[in-house]
């Protein structure tokens, strides 16, 4: 008996999933193509694909319409149209910026379109704002989505940059699938080194990697971000932001310890808000085996940014990294961030040899949610809205809730 090895298992995946909008009768999505046209079948993939490869040796480069991600991304017209780039395996080394409003979708050319491990395209940057080097933290990053820089300016102070009021909204549905996203300044935290950063957009991450030390993720204000099943590595404070972040089925890997997992500057506004950053059905490990004794019991879950700080991990798996008191707190300027019935530093349902009840309690920093307090947050329609005008919630629609076809 012949057995299929796990690359033609793979191939033959993809050949059925070619005739699947052909089966149906409908024709098929930027996102339908996407599994057979990662795969390098150039005739399965959307009209018009744009097509990067940086590798001149391989016979793929021939039908290559640009070298670089970031040629590809400003030949794009600045209007609401559609537009899908697939990147052929390789090394970038870039930083990538999108700003027009429209569609944008990002394919990382690869054999295992359904797992983060495998990646074969990955960008690199060595960035940090370390010693004050740059003017904001904002220029550290590997890939930006905003519509202007000052969109995407971190600032500082309780409130952050402020953005001036007439900024236009940017990109209404960007999506990343199976690339890796590394800033490679330092092995450690010397200071904030973003591998992402969303403001004022809708940005959607599938089996991707995003690998840092210190503030590896920066979702800005107003920015809504979805990660699913990607992997998110870091040491400082490296989910940190002012918009709305959604992690499902991601797996957080602990390069060492330093402030929190962590940290979200809330804001105040004159309709209901639920900014913040919800980490569902996740795990949270040691980066490897090397250090996971050193940070045994050491490691934080987060730290208030300001006192509107809201994160809340639910039905996650801790290993042993985690401290007894789950979050800790921020002293700032000699005043502390947190603030009892303000702050939200939440745990619902998590489980592992880092989840200690009497230590979250006795630490008193951790909010242990019971279910009808939960369901507040449950799903992303209950915390993604459209913060620009009305705040409304159940802003959703830019979310791939099938990424595995």
């Amino acid at each position: 008996m012949k057995f299929l090895t796990k690359n033609n298992l793979w191939k033959t995946l993809v050949s059925i999933s070619i005739l699947i909008p052909t089966a149906l009768s409908a024709p098929a999505s930027r996102i339908d193509s996407r599994l057979p046209c990662q795969a390098g079948i150039i005739s399965a993939c959307p009209a018009n694909t744009i097509i990067v490869s940086n590798d001149h040796s391989s016979p793929s480069s021939q039908h290559a319409h640009f070298t670089s991600i970031q040629s590809a991304i400003l030949s794009l017209p600045h209007d609401n149209s559609s537009a899908t780039i697939l990147i052929r395996a390789g090394n970038y080394t870039e930083q990538l910026n999108i700003t027009r409003p429209g569609p944008v979708t990002l394919l990382g050319e690869t054999w295992d379109p359904l797992t983060a491990t495998e990646n074969q395209v990955t960008v690199y940057w060595s960035a940090a704002n370390s010693n004050s080097r740059y003017m904001d933290n904002a220029f550290t990053s590997i890939l930006t989505v905003a519509p202007t820089q000052n969109a995407s300016l971190t600032g500082a102070g309780p409130t952050g940059w402020p953005v001036p009021a007439d900024t236009p909204y940017g990109n209404s549905d960007f999506r990343a699938y199976n690339i890796d996203f590394r800033n490679v300044f330092s092995e450690y935290s010397a200071g904030p080194s973003l591998a992402v950063s969303v403001s004022y957009a809708n940005a959607g991450f599938y089996y991707s990697g995003f690998y840092s030390y210190q503030d590896t993720v920066y979702i800005g204000k107003l920015g809504n971000a979805y990660f699913f099943n990607s992997i998110i590595a870091g040491q400082t404070d490296f989910l940190y932001g002012f918009g709305t972040a959604w992690l499902q089925a991601c797996s957080l890997q602990l390069r060492s310890c330093g402030g929190g997992i962590t940290a979200w500057k809330g804001t105040n506004t004159t309709y209901p808000n639920k900014f913040g950053v919800y980490i569902v059905d996740s795990t949270i490990n040691a980066a490897n085996a090397s250090i996971a004794a050193s940070i045994k019991g050491k490691c934080a879950l987060g730290r208030p940014w300001n006192s509107l700080h809201r994160s809340i991990f639910a039905r996650t798996y801790e290993d042993e990294s985690i401290e007894s008191s789950g979050y800790t707190h921020w002293v700032n300027g000699g005043a502390e961030n947190y603030k009892l019935g303000v702050t939200l530093q939440a745990e619902f349902e998590t489980y592992g040899p880092g989840w200690n009840e009497t230590g979250r309690l006795s630490g008193g920093w951790d909010t242990i949610l019971n279910r009808s307090i939960w369901e507040e947050y449950g799903e992303p329609a209950k915390v993604f809205q459209f913060g620009y005008e009305s705040g409304g919630f159940g802003y959703v629609d830019w979310i791939d809730w099938t990424p595995w076809f």
